[in-house]
C-alpha cells in the first residue's frame, strides 16, 4: 500500500548505457501526436443546394447579431463569411448595417476599408476613409491608412491634400515627421522647411527644434542652421531653455571649424541656464575646451561653472554671505575687474536683516574685502577710501560698532602716507563709539610713531573711560617706565590699587611688586606684600611674601651679584620662616583648612631646601592627616567625607583626643575578634 504511494523509487541511479537527447524525445513526441480532426469539405452538386446551403448560413448569422447587436466578432464573421461568397455588395451592406452600431470602432473601419481596397474598389475605400477621418479625426491610424492608400495609387497630390486636412487636427509629432517625410522623398525642400516652421509652432520641444537644424544642415545651408537655432532661441526663452539646443548648436560650429562661434554659444549659454539644468552642457564644454582650447580657455571652463553655482546658492539666499565670499573671490581670480566689482557691488547691496550685531558680523567682511581688493589690485585709493567711509555710514554706531573697520580705516590712510587722515578716523571713533581695541590700535601707531605725549593723553583717556581695565593701568606703567619716569609710573600704579574696582586686581598688584623689586626697592615692595594682605589673605600671597624674603640681598651684599652664586643668608631664611609662621597662624585664626595646607607644602619645601633638620621636624609636627567623617545630611541620613586634621587642634583638648584614640582602637579589636570566629567557624564546617 505504502510502495504505491508517490513517484517509483529508482534503485539503480547509475547512467544508462543508451543516452537519450532532448532533440530525440522531442521528435518522437511530435511523431506520436494523433492527426487533428478536420471538417469535411462540403460539396454542392447544383446552385440550388449551394442557395439552400448560402440562406442556412445567413439565417444563422442574422439570428446572432439580431440576439447581439454589440457584439463585433458577429458582425465580421457575417462580413467575412460574404466576402468568400464574392457576394461584395451584401458584404458592403453586412459592414455598413455593423458601423450603425460601432461607429467608432476603428478595426470595422480597417476591416471594411481593406476588403474594398482588396476588390480594387478604390473609389469605395476613399469615400470610407473620408467618412472614417471625419467621425474620427483624433485618431492617427486613419489617417496613416489614408495617405498610405493614396501615396500607393501615386496621387501625391491627393496625398499631401490628406496630410494638410491632418494637421489641421495638430496631430502628434510623428505625424509631423511622416508629412515631412513625404515631401523629402519627392525633392520638395522648401515644403518641408513650410511644415518645419508650423510643426515648431505646435510642438516647439528642444528636439523638434533640432531635428529642424540637421534637416537644414543635410539639405539646406549654414545660414539657414544658424538661423533655425537662433529662432529657437529667442521662441524657447529663458524658461523653456534646453541644453541640448546649445550642444547641437556648438556641435555644429564645431564641425565647420568656427571654435570662436562655439566658445561663445557654450559661454552664452552657461551664463543663462541655472546649475542645475546645465550638468551635461558644463561637460560638453569642458570636453570642447580641452580639445580646441588652451589652457585659459580650460580655466575660463571651470570658472564658468562655478558662476552659475554660485549665482544659483546667492539666487535661492541673497544673504548667504559665505556664498559671496566664494563668489567674490572667484572673479577676484578671474582677472575681470568689472565682474568683481559687480559681485561686491551686490553683495554689499544685501543688508542684515536686522540691527543685531551677531546678523552684521558675516556682512562687514564684505566691505573689508571689498576695500582690500580695490587698494591692492586695482590701485584706485580714492574708491576704497569711499568704500571704508560708506562702510562708516552704514554700521549703526549707537548700538554697535566693528572696531576692525575703523582700524583698517586708519591703517589704510598710513599706507597712504596720510598720519593726521589717520588720527582723525581713530580719534572720531573713539569720540562716537570708543571701545579697548580702538585705544589699543591708536597707541600703537602713536608708539610706532614716538610721540609719547599723544600716548600719555590715549592712555589718560582709556583709563578714564574705563578705570576698571586693568591691562590699561599695565601697559600706562610700562609706559612711563620705559621712559625712566619712575614717579609717574608709582603714581600710575598707586592709582590703579586705589580702584575701587578692578577687573583682574591680582594682576596689578603683581606688576606693581614686580616694578619695585626690579628697581631693588625692597622696603617699598615689603609694604606693598604687607597692604595686598591687609586686603586678601589669600595663601598665594602668603608664599610669594615668603619667597620674596628669600631673594631679598643683606644691606652688606653686593646687589650686582648673580642670584644663583649668591648664598642665601640666615637672616633671609629668619624672615621668610617669620611670613610663613605669620600666615599658617592668620589661617589658622581663620579656619581655613586647605589653605593652611597648602601654606605647610610650601613651607615643608622652604626647610627642605633653606632649613635644619630639626626646623623640618617642627614643620613636619604641624602637617595634618587626612581622616573620614561622619555629617548629618538630613533627617536619619549621613554622609561620609575626608577632611584634614591638625595635631596642634588636637592639643587643645587631649582628654577627648585619647578618648577618640581608645575608641578607635577597641573598633579595631572588635573587628579583630570577629574575623577570628567566622575563620574558626569555617573550619569546624570542613571539618564535618
Amino acid at each position: 500500500m505504502e510502495s504505491s504511494r508517490g513517484p517509483p523509487r529508482v534503485k539503480n541511479k547509475q547512467a544508462s548505457e543508451q543516452q537519450i537527447s532532448a532533440e530525440q524525445l522531442l521528435r518522437e513526441a511530435v511523431d506520436r501526436q494523433e492527426e487533428k480532426v478536420q471538417a469535411p469539405t462540403q460539396r454542392f452538386s447544383d446552385l440550388e443546394e449551394l442557395h439552400e446551403y448560402q440562406g442556412r448560413k445567413r439565417k444563422e448569422f442574422e439570428d446572432y447579431v439580431r440576439r447581439n447587436r454589440l457584439n463585433l466578432k458577429n458582425w465580421m464573421s457575417y462580413a467575412q463569411w460574404e466576402l468568400e461568397q464574392k457576394e461584395y455588395r451584401r458584404a458592403r451592406s453586412i459592414f455598413e448595417r455593423a458601423l450603425d452600431a460601432h461607429q467608432t470602432t476603428v478595426v470595422l473601419w480597417i476591416r471594411y476599408i481593406e476588403a474594398e481596397m482588396k476588390t480594387r474598389n478604390i473609389n469605395h475605400a476613399r469615400n470610407l476613409l473620408d467618412r472614417a477621418v471625419t467621425i474620427l479625426p483624433r485618431n492617427d491610424k486613419l489617417w496613416y491608412k489614408y495617405v498610405y492608400m493614396e501615396e500607393t495609387l501615386g496621387n501625391i497630390a491627393g496625398t499631401r491634400q490628406v496630410f494638410e486636412r491632418w494637421m489641421n487636427w495638430e496631430p502628434d509629432e510623428n505625424a509631423w515627421s511622416a508629412y515631412i517625410r513625404l515631401e523629402k522623398k519627392y525633392g520638395e525642400f522648401e515644403r518641408a522647411r513650410t511644415i518645419f516652421e508650423r510643426f515648431t509652432v505646435v510642438h516647439p520641444e528642444p528636439k523638434n527644434w533640432i531635428k529642424w537644424a540637421r534637416f537644414e544642415e543635410e539639405n539646406g545651408t549654414s545660414e539657414l542652421v544658424r538661423e533655425v537655432f537662433g529662432v529657437a532661441v529667442e521662441t524657447l526663452g529663458d524658461e523653456f531653455l534646453d541644453e541640448k539646443v546649445f550642444m547641437a548648436y556648438a556641435r555644429f560650429e564645431t564641425k565647420l571649424k568656427e571654435y570662436e562661434r562655439a566658445r561663445a554659444i557654450y559661454k552664452y549659454a552657461l551664463d543663462r541656464m541655472p546649475r542645475s539644468k546645465s550638468a551635461n552642457l558644463h561637460k560638453a564644454y569642458t570636453t570642447f575646451e580641452k580639445q580646441f582650447g588652451d589652457k585659459d580657455g580650460v580655466e575660463d571652463v571651470v570658472v564658468s561653472k562655478r558662476r552659475v553655482q554660485y549665482e544659483a546658492q546667492v539666487k535661492e539666499n541673497p544673504k548667504n554671505y559665505d556664498a559671496w565670499f566664494d563668489y567674490a573671490r572667484l572673479e577676484e581670480s578671474s582677472g575681470d575687474e568689472d565682474r568683481t566689482c559687480d559681485v561686491y557691488e551686490r553683495a554689499i547691496a544685501q543688508l542684515p536683516p536686522s540691527q543685531d550685531k551677531r546678523h552684521w558680523r558675516r556682512y562687514i567682511y564684505l566691505w573689508i574685502f571689498y576695500a582690500l581688493w580695490v587698494e591692492m589690485d586695482i590701485k584706485d585709493v580714492s574708491r576704497a577710501r569711499q568704500i571704508y567711509s560708506k562702510c562708516i555710514e552704514l554700521i549703526p554706531h549707537t548700538k554697535f560698532t566693528f572696531a576692525k573697520i575703523w582700524v583698517m580705516k586708519a591703517q589704510f590712510e598710513v599706507r597712504q602716507g596720510q598720519l593726521q587722515a589717520a588720527r582723525k578716523t581713530l580719534g572720531q571713533a573713539i569720540g562716537r563709539c570708543p571701545k579697548d581695541k580702538l585705544f589699543k590700535s591708536y597707541i600703537e601707531l602713536e608708539l610706532k610713531l614716538f610721540d609719547f605725549a599723544r600716548c600719555r593723553t590715549l592712555f589718560e583717556k582709556r583709563v578714564e573711560w574705563d578705570p576698571a581695565n586693568s591691562q590699561a593701568w599695565i601697559k600706562f606703567a610700562e609706559i612711563e617706565r620705559g621712559l625712566d619716569d619712575l614717579d609717574r609710573t608709582r603714581a600710575i600704579f598707586e592709582l590703579a590699587v586705589d580702584q575701587q574696582q578692578l577687573d583682574m586686581p591680582e594682576l596689578v598688584w603683581k606688576s606693581y611688586i614686580d616694578f619695585e623689586e626690579e628697581e631693588g626697592e625692597y622696603m617699598r615692595t615689603r609694604k606693598l606684600y604687607e597692604r595686598l594682605l591687609q586686603k586678601t589673605d589669600h595663601v598665594k600671597v602668603w608664599i610669594s611674601y615668603a619667597h620674596f624674603e628669600i631673594n631679598v640681598p643683606d644691606s652688606d651684599e653686593d646687589e650686582d651679584e648673580d642670584d644663583e652664586e649668591r648664598p642665601i643668608s640666615d637672616e633671609a631664611k629668619a624672615r621668610a620662616r617669620k611670613v610663613f609662621e605669620t600666615g599658617y597662624n592668620s589661617m589658622k585664626e581663620k579656619e581655613l583648612v586647605d589653605e593652611r595646607v597648602t601654606l605647610l607644602n610650601a613651607w615643608k619645601a622652604f626647610e627642605n631646601t633653606h632649613g635644619s633638620s630639626a626646623d623640618l621636624e617642627k614643620v613636619e609636627k604641624q602637617m595634618p592627616k587626612r581622616v573620614k567623617k561622619r555629617r548629618k545630611v538630613d533627617e536619619g541620613e549621613f554622609e561620609e567625607y575626608l577632611t584634614w586634621t591638625f595635631p596642634e587642634d588636637n592639643e587643645v583638648n587631649p582628654n577627648l583626643f585619647d578618648l577618640m584614640r581608645r575608641a578607635q582602637e577597641w573598633k579595631q579589636s572588635q573587628e579583630t575578634h570577629q574575623q577570628i570566629h567566622q575563620e574558626a567557624g569555617q573550619e569546624v564546617e570542613n571539618g564535618t
